[in-house]
């Protein structure tokens, strides 16, 4: 039987993305999401709480959050969780559990104040696709 992991979440951006390339030339984006949540505490306190994500995007997805996104955007990201490990200069071995982003939609305001919303960008399509994604093709409101 085959499993399931799905991530869906919607939240702000915690700081401007940071792209760089893979040796092999690929674009990576990676970004930090914060997703909060208010909720009533045993004492009937409101209080709120923050989630905090690492969001990491590939190729021609990767150019585009790299190019819309920015810190205090709120945007829809949809995907998978991927823990990797590595060890690290003090022998210990690390783990980081982050979120490998398939769709992402930009809400609200984009750069400049324009509402600039991409309703939805699928990497996997993307990853098969020849063509350039010329950013007057995209659709804004």
């Amino acid at each position: 039987m085959a499993g399931l992991n799905k991530v869906m979440l919607i939240g702000n951006v915690g700081k401007d993305p940071e792209m760089r390339y893979t040796a092999n030339g690929s674009a990576v984006t990676t970004f930090s999401l914060a997703c909060n949540r208010t909720f009533t505490g045993a004492d009937g306190e409101r209080r709120e709480e923050t989630d905090w994500f690492e969001v990491v995007t590939w190729t021609k997805l990767a150019e585009l959050c790299s190019q819309f996104l920015q810190k205090g955007r709120q945007a829809y990201v949809e995907g998978r969780l991927h823990t990797r490990s590595w060890e690290g200069q003090d022998g210990q071995k690390r783990y980081k559990t982050e979120v490998v982003a398939q769709t992402v939609l930009f809400l609200g305001s984009g750069p400049g104040g324009a509402a600039a919303r991409i309703e939805s960008f699928d990497d996997a399509a993307a990853a098969g696709a020849a063509g350039h994604v010329d950013p007057d093709d995209l659709p804004f409101e």
